[in-house]
């Protein structure tokens, strides 16, 4: 397709992150001179870390090592590429304060995703710990509007393969799966895949420009009782329901100390309220799955299947 004929340089804050090397590969296969900006590796680098970055290595990947607070490196890489896109964790929101102003500084940026991968915090209103951490973003969204940098602001929803294993417990044989409030609320669940090549297509996509782009497919719609049984099917087990009601989710976020009552703010706004249905994307919306309907998507049916043939290890988000 013509908007996407020229390839841009793209610069990856957190490449080597959980959903940020999702982003990397899909810059890559999508024929994009890519670079990541990392912590410098070390004593302390987890083996699997290594281990992506040698990867990377492989597939052309250039790795700019250096700290957040290193601006003048930051400008110069900047200075390079043409796009940059921020997959950081909830830990280092407020840091991108620090790429933005350095994206201010090189001048030459024609797009920033910022890390803004889950919900629609513009649209939304969350129990006060998980709050506390969409203001964050808010803040971020903010911060780019004023400066001016063009944009496109991502709702990604749910990673599919996390929330998989936080709701359904694969690797645990226990007969029991808990589930919050009555489980008919309906919540979307990308694959992590599909995410990164989704998001290397807006960042490049005129039409994306200042603008939010959602990611809401309607197969990745689905609730907790549809998945759980779903998962019934092909594993041909029965399990038992076990209801977390909507007050102790609510007393959770109140007396759990930080950060341990982010998760369960998370959980009541995903599978209580609804926020991720809570609101309806009109025609004039910007919506992937419209955007690229010729994209070929994992199901979250596929996703089960995964868990099935080559289950992947359990991912635990970062709030510290």
């Amino acid at each position: 397709m013509a908007r996407e004929a020229e390839a841009s340089r793209i610069l990856i804050f957190g490449g080597t992150g959980y959903i940020g090397k999702h982003m990397v590969r899909a810059s890559v296969s999508l024929g994009h001179p890519t670079c990541i900006y990392a912590r410098p590796a070390g004593p302390a680098t987890q083996p699997s870390n290594l281990n992506l970055r040698r990867e990377f290595h492989s597939i052309g990947v250039h790795i700019i090592e250096g700290e957040l607070e290193e601006h003048e490196k930051i400008v110069a890489a900047l200075k390079k590429v043409d796009i940059v896109i921020s997959a950081l964790a909830y830990p280092q929101v407020l840091d991108q304060l620090k790429i933005i102003d350095a994206i201010i500084a090189a001048g030459n940026i024609k797009r920033f995703v910022p890390s803004d991968f889950g919900c629609e915090e513009d649209k939304i209103k969350a129990l006060p710990p998980f709050e506390e951490f969409l203001e964050k973003k808010r803040k971020i969204r903010r911060a780019i509007e004023a400066a001016g940098i063009p944009f496109t602001f991502v709702t990604a929803n749910c990673f599919a393969t996390y929330f998989v294993d936080v709701l359904l417990h694969p690797h645990d044989p226990s007969d029991e799966i808990v589930v919050y409030g009555n489980g008919e609320v309906k919540a979307v669940l990308n694959y992590e895949e599909d995410i990164g090549k989704y998001t290397i297509k807006v960042a490049n996509d005129p039409r994306a420009c200042n603008r939010v782009v959602t990611y809401r497919p309607e197969p990745s719609i689905i609730s907790q009782h549809q998945l759980i049984s779903l998962w019934e099917e092909k594993t041909g087990r029965s399990f038992k329901r076990v209801y977390v009601p909507e007050e102790d989710l609510v007393k959770f976020s109140q007396t759990l100390p930080p950060p341990e009552n982010i998760p369960v703010s998370i959980l009541h706004s995903i599978f209580v309220k609804g926020d991720l249905m809570s609101y309806e994307i009109i025609e004039d919306d910007l919506e992937a799955s419209r955007m690229y309907a010729e994209m070929q998507l994992t199901t979250v049916d596929q996703v089960l299947d995964i868990f099935l043939t080559d289950p992947p290890e359990p991912a635990r988000a970062a709030f510290v």
